[in-house]
């Protein structure tokens, strides 16, 4: 039987709170005894989906986000969710270059950077319920 280990930080959706957020996830898998590298990959994606809900799903209002993170065997599980607007076409959403807020000169590449950090990467979003990002970073040590 694999062990596990889960771990939920709920916080405002504000950009304050995303270093908090990084850092207390990077500890978190730290029991895995990943390299730098897995660290600093999980860290960015994490920022990554965090930065999408404040803006996307929030539209910059203040609201909660989690991140719920479990370890099962070498694997580091990430989920980050909202309550906000939702995606309505997530294929088209998680294409490089897409935005949905091109006036705040976002690069469109927050999917494309989870999905280059992870080992995998799955969206659920219901329009007007809100979105979950899943990750998932197998641990290679």
């Amino acid at each position: 039987m694999v062990q596990t280990n889960e771990m939920q930080i709920e916080f405002d959706a504000r950009s304050c709170n995303e270093g908090f957020v990084r850092v207390s996830v990077a500890a978190f898998c730290t029991q895995l005894n990943p390299t730098l590298e897995e660290v600093a990959d999980i860290k960015t994606a994490v920022s990554e989906a965090i930065t999408n809900a404040m803006i996307h799903g929030y539209g910059g209002e203040v609201h909660k986000i989690w991140v719920k993170c479990r370890i099962q065997g070498k694997e580091f599980c990430i989920d980050v969710i909202d309550h906000g607007v939702g995606i309505a076409d997530i294929e088209k959403a998680m294409e490089p270059m897409f935005t949905t807020r091109p006036e705040l000169e976002r690069s469109g590449m927050g999917f494309a950077f989870m999905e280059a950090f992870m080992d995998e990467l799955w969206v659920e979003s219901t329009v007007g319920e809100g979105t979950t990002v899943h990750m998932k970073k197998r641990i290679r040590r």
